[in-house]
Order: C-alpha cells, then sequence, then structure tokens
C-alpha cells in the first residue's frame, strides 16, 4: 500500500516540477536563421507573382485568339 502511494506522490510532485523547469528555461533564437527565413520567403513571393502573372498573361494571349 506505501508502494503505491510513493508513486502517486512521484507523479504528482513529478507533474509539478516539470512545468516549474519549463518556466524557467530561457528560449534563445539564432538571428541567421530568421534572417535566411526572410530571405528564403522574400524569394518564393518573387516566384508567385511571376507565375502569376506568366499565366495571367498567357490567359490573356489566349483568350484574345480564341475571340478574333
Amino acid at each position: 500500500m506505501e508502494k503505491t502511494v510513493n508513486i502517486i506522490k512521484n507523479k504528482i510532485f513529478s507533474t509539478h516540477i516539470e512545468k516549474d523547469t519549463k518556466k524557467n528555461q530561457v528560449k534563445s533564437t539564432d538571428v541567421n536563421i530568421l534572417l535566411n527565413r526572410i530571405e528564403v520567403n522574400k524569394k518564393n513571393e518573387s516566384r508567385k507573382k511571376l507565375y502569376f502573372s506568366a499565366a495571367a498573361s498567357t490567359g490573356l494571349i489566349l483568350f484574345g485568339l480564341i475571340i478574333f
């Protein structure tokens, strides 16, 4: 009976201890990773804009050829 009580107490205390240690940890970020992510996002956005403009101009050309 005492073993089960000790196991239950350990589980209860361990959950509270884990929460406290998570609060005390400091999150750090690497600036280079963030800057590289920004550059990659800019490249992806410019590619998307290029693809969209190419598709739109192709659609307009095809529409013009079909009508005339």
